[in-house]
């Protein structure tokens, strides 16, 4: 059996209903976002993309529960002579369905920039972790990761081009950018690990 390497599933509401996003190949796709509620109390408000055919199985109209089973992909688009690297979720499946909310992500491949450790405040650990997650047709896609407490020690010590297995969740961080025209508000999308498999070389 082929050992998963990128995989997410999703249980959440339906902020609101799917917008044209674009069109490949004669396929059409769509853009929402599913909000998905953390124990905490906080809400991942969370971009996800379907295509058409999947949605029209379907009645979304009424805001029911959605679980969604597909992948994190990522795309470079270019803004204002600048690259920008845009986090989703790419639904390979959808169910309306009740139940507890759920946000769980597999993630597997090479470090592809060399991880950047650093303590908060209050001195908690945290290692940034930039994956890159083979796809098909030798495409890959490039996720950043946040690992925590000795896990993010232990990342640290990881080169690039190292393979690392993440179990975790997808969440959304809003965070203020300071530009030339004044302050703008924006979301980052991230990997959070709960677990990580590491190169036996850095345990």
């Amino acid at each position: 059996m082929e050992q998963i390497t990128n995989q997410i599933i999703l249980r959440g509401a339906l902020v609101s209903l799917p917008q044209f996003s674009h069109e490949n190949h004669n396929r059409r796709f769509f853009r929402f976002f599913l909000d998905v509620p953390r124990l905490s109390g906080t809400v991942d408000t969370l971009p996800v993309i379907a295509e058409e055919s999947i949605l029209n199985a379907m009645d979304l109209s009424n805001g029911e529960m959605l679980t969604i089973t597909g992948q994190v992909r990522s795309h470079n688009i270019r803004s204002e002579g600048r690259r920008h690297l845009l986090i989703f979720v790419f639904a390979q499946n959808i169910l309306c369905e009740d139940g507890e909310p759920l946000n769980e992500v597999i993630l597997e491949g090479a470090i592809c920039r060399d991880p950047t450790y650093r303590r908060t405040p209050l001195g908690r650990e945290i290692c940034d972790v930039m994956l890159a997650v083979p796809r098909a047709f030798r495409r890959a896609d490039y996720l950043p990761c946040i690992l925590w407490g000795r896990t993010a020690l232990d990342a640290s010590r990881c080169s690039t081009r190292d393979q690392l297995r993440i179990c975790g969740r997808l969440q959304s961080r809003v965070y203020t950018k300071v530009t030339g025209s004044g302050s703008e508000e924006r979301t980052a999308y991230e990997i959070s690990a709960l677990s990580a498999q590491m190169p036996e070389d850095v345990l």
